[in-house]
């Protein structure tokens, strides 16, 4: 049952002296208010025997060591008169009131009813998972993707399968077992020829989803059994063999360690020949900054449990070495050159080629935070880039003031543009995150942990996230574009708006013809994700849902799969013919985790990579 608030000094034990004596007095005051002196004089001689009786001191005791056997029994029974009045005028304590039992009965069935009704809401993102694998593995099995309208597959990622590995660790968590028994098999079989004998592949791309993939599965498949039982996922799998994943990982990372050590510094290549271990450069010679510094947490977990340090050291010299270069007020530019070190131009934006860097900060300092003190400069990087967020970029729209974070394309000393991918909606839960590091706000509140900077990365995380919503609210279809630009004082970008006329946000969001399409992106119900299991508000389920349907409505492909559209402000919408590997490895993955119970993947024990892939917290320092 539910206790009502109550003081507890109303509960303290009282002595008897204090009872008898009260109890006395008031009867006295109550009813012989004229009495005689003679009565008065009587009422003296009564409290003056209680306290004789009730003060038992050791004093007494002393004074009496000489006394034979009879005084001591009498002093028994002195203490036994003594406890018989004590429990005559004692009144026992009170207990706090609760609530009564039709009432309690009630809270108790309506905290069931929400349970079941986000229960049945998350067998209907399982029921979609299962309804865009089938597309897939009817069309496409083994390539990359699926183009659902034309039914078939295309291979955009290298050829690795990416879809069937980035799908995994989703397929376990939903317990989709019948989904893990297809895809393990092809995995066996045909992914390490494929690593083998392929050529060019992202290494970005390659390791967030491929890479990242494997080690979740890895770690979700028993493979690690030290901190396995903290996924809060009931393991029904049998027959899987932990250890191809962990094998072939190590496979792939090899090969992908090209990318460093071909490089003159310590910032890697992008691109990867896998059959020859061979690296180079992009064609203009640059890397993008959020994909070199989105490597860490990987490469970190794959040396942790194979115990070979060589994937950790090349990747974290990568931090160790944006660590000493300019910044401003924390900000990067999203270009870094590999021939020499150095970060290329001043474009400074948290979409595009600039938004992981930023996650990574935080995600990798919380992976290792047991590990010691050398890791705090990730954390004092974070924190400084937050504020420069906050200071730079953080802007209000006109008329209804959505907060969102805009872009510098020439830097500090530039014109500000009013411009905000849809990928910049991770920010809300990287906020949060990094806020409360995985607990709850009002666990991190008792605990006095949350700082000035915390409080406000976290109220910054509430707005972004209301205005991520709204990206999706304003439009036709109820999907967010892929980029939206907001109407702010002194600014005339051209657009149309999204479609939506009864949405009080209209007039404060601007669509571009060539940014109305959606690539079933996660950024948003990801940060929604997040943004409950910190908060607890039930509002992000419920704008999580919303989402869920409009996916439903307007991107489900009846023959199998879930397709991209061209434009989200028409409607019906013209559709692209374009599965991508993570709205299965994420949109769907953290839809399905938003309406479930908060124990199963828990923050406080887990750091998701940038593709959805949970991967646990290391608990120890990593011993080389």
């Amino acid at each position: 049952m539910q206790d009502i608030h109550y003081d507890n000094a109303k509960f303290r034990r009282r002595s008897p002296f204090k009872v008898i004596t009260q109890a006395v007095v008031t009867s006295h005051i109550r009813y012989c208010r004229g009495c005689s002196t003679g009565k008065f004089l009587m009422l003296l001689m009564i409290l003056g025997l209680t306290y004789l009786i009730t003060h038992k001191s050791s004093d007494h005791s002393a004074s009496n060591v000489h006394l034979n056997s009879a005084a001591n029994v009498g002093h028994k029974y002195v203490k036994e008169g003594v406890s018989r009045i004590d429990k005559i005028w004692r009144k026992p304590p009170r207990l706090p009131p609760q609530l009564p039992p039709d009432e309690a009965q009630n809270v108790s069935s309506s905290l069931e009813e929400q349970r079941l009704h986000w229960f049945s809401r998350k067998q209907k993102v399982k029921e979609a998972f299962v309804h865009a694998w089938s597309g897939y593995k009817n069309h496409a099995m083994g390539y990359d993707e699926l183009m659902p309208l034309n039914q078939r597959g295309t291979d955009g990622l290298g050829g690795l399968g990416a879809t069937i590995v980035d799908s995994l660790d989703t397929a376990i968590i939903m317990g989709a077992d019948e989904i893990v028994y297809e895809a393990v098999p092809w995995i066996e079989k045909q992914l390490v020829e494929r690593i083998e004998k392929k050529g060019q592949v992202n290494l970005f791309e390659t390791t967030i989803r491929v890479l990242g993939g494997l080690l979740s599965a890895y770690h979700l498949s028993r493979g690690d059994k030290g901190t396995i039982s903290d996924s809060g996922i009931p393991m029904t799998l049998k027959g899987v063999k932990s250890e191809i994943f962990l094998e072939l990982a190590k496979t792939l990372a090899d090969r992908l360690l090209s990318a460093f050590t071909s490089s003159p510094t310590s910032i890697p290549f992008s691109d990867v020949v896998l059959h020859d271990h061979s690296a180079h450069p992009a064609p203009d010679g640059l890397s993008s900054t959020a994909e070199v510094s989105t490597l860490q947490l990987e490469f970190n977990y794959l040396s942790e449990i194979s115990g070979d340090p060589k994937y950790r050291s090349e990747a974290m010299k990568v931090l160790e070495h944006i660590r000493s270069l300019p910044k401003v007020e924390g900000l990067v530019p999203i270009y870094i050159s590999p021939h020499s070190g150095q970060f290329n131009g001043e474009n400074i934006r948290l979409g595009s080629r600039g938004d992981s860097y930023y996650e990574y900060l935080i995600k990798v300092w919380i992976q290792q935070k047991n590990s010691g003190d050398q890791l705090n400069y990730l954390y004092q990087m974070y924190e400084e880039a937050m504020r420069g967020v906050r200071h730079l970029l953080v802007r209000k729209s006109i008329p209804k003031g959505l907060v969102f974070v805009g872009e510098l394309p020439h830097g500090a000393n530039g014109s500000f543009s009013p411009k905000m991918d849809h990928l910049v909606c991770f920010l809300p839960g990287t906020l949060a995150l990094g806020a409360t590091k995985g607990i709850t706000k009002k666990k991190a509140i008792e605990r006095n942990l949350l700082t000035p900077d915390d409080l406000e990365n976290l109220k910054l995380a509430e707005d972004l996230a209301k205005t991520c919503f709204e990206m999706y609210a304003i439009t036709s279809t109820g999907l967010a574009p892929e980029i939206a630009y907001f109407h702010i004082e002194g600014d005339s970008e051209g657009g149309l708006d999204g479609g939506n006329k009864s949405s009080e946000y209209i007039d404060d969001i601007i669509i571009k013809h060539n940014d109305r399409h959606n690539l079933l992106r996660p950024e948003t119900v990801e940060s929604l994700f997040v943004l409950h299991r910190v908060t607890e508000d039930p509002k992000y389920r419920e704008w999580g849902w919303q989402i869920f349907e409009a996916f439903e409505k307007y991107t489900k492909v009846d023959s199998g799969g879930y397709t991209s559209l061209d434009d989200v402000t028409l409607i019906p919408p013209p559709r692209r013919d374009k599965m991508e590997t993570f709205f299965l490895g994420e949109t769907l993955k953290y839809l399905y985790l938003l309406f479930g119970d908060e124990n199963v993947v828990p923050l406080d024990k887990f750091v998701f990579n940038t593709e959805a892939h949970p991967l646990p917290i290391i608990l120890s320092k990593y011993s080389a």
